[in-house]
């Protein structure tokens, strides 16, 4: 059974720091893409970063290009997000995905989500 737990969402001020975590059980990180994504009230759910599974492709949305990192830890299985210099605009729910392909399917696996409020 794959799992993915998120934490480390929490209301911060303005231009402060919060870092999430992924913990991902029943596959293992290092072998598979996992990417952040975040869903702002009233709003689709939008890409934020994503790690390839070989850990050396990064990707990141624009707007967080130089304030978000993604990275990982693979003795622990865990995918990270470090967020610095919030601002209210990155208020929402972020949850993480782990992707996957299993005989030529794709196939997506998401947490329940954390919120983040950022307030001005």
């Amino acid at each position: 059974q794959v799992q993915l737990v998120e934490s480390g969402g929490g209301e911060v001020q303005a231009g402060k720091s919060l870092r999430l975590s992924c913990e991902v059980s029943g596959r293992t990180v290092s072998s598979r893409d996992v990417a952040w994504y975040r869903q702002a009230l009233g709003k689709d759910r939008n890409f934020v970063a994503r790690i390839s599974g070989s850990g050396d492709l990064l990707y990141y949305e624009d707007s967080v290009k130089g304030r978000f990192t993604i990275s990982r830890d693979d003795a622990k299985n865990v995918v990270y997000l470090q967020m610095i210099s919030l601002k209210p605009e990155d208020t929402a729910i972020y949850y993480c995905a782990l992707h996957e392909m299993v005989a030529y399917a794709s196939h997506t696996y998401w947490g329940q989500g954390t919120q983040v409020t950022v307030s001005s």
